[in-house]
């Protein structure tokens, strides 16, 4: 049988979509998060592998241990 809503009267039946759709909201956020620190995870580990061999490289080429047609071949070799 149809119950008058107290509390919504102007509802009716569709009174589950703003619980469904805050439900979807948490859910967006929370995924959302997620994504943010798996991305930023991500990219902490690959600044840390890739760009040492680039940053040695640097170094070498600063101090002058290697000249620049060795520096510029190994930078193409690199990326």
């Amino acid at each position: 049988m149809w119950r008058y809503n107290f509390v919504y009267p102007h509802v009716g039946w569709l009174g589950w979509i703003g619980p469904a759709f805050m439900g979807l909201l948490w859910v967006a956020i929370i995924v959302g998060i997620v994504f943010l620190i798996i991305g930023v995870v991500r990219d902490r580990r690959g600044r840390r592998s890739g760009d040492k061999a680039l940053d040695i490289l640097r170094e070498r080429y600063a101090r002058g241990e290697i000249a620049k047609e060795e520096f510029q071949d190994k930078m193409r070799e690199l990326r």
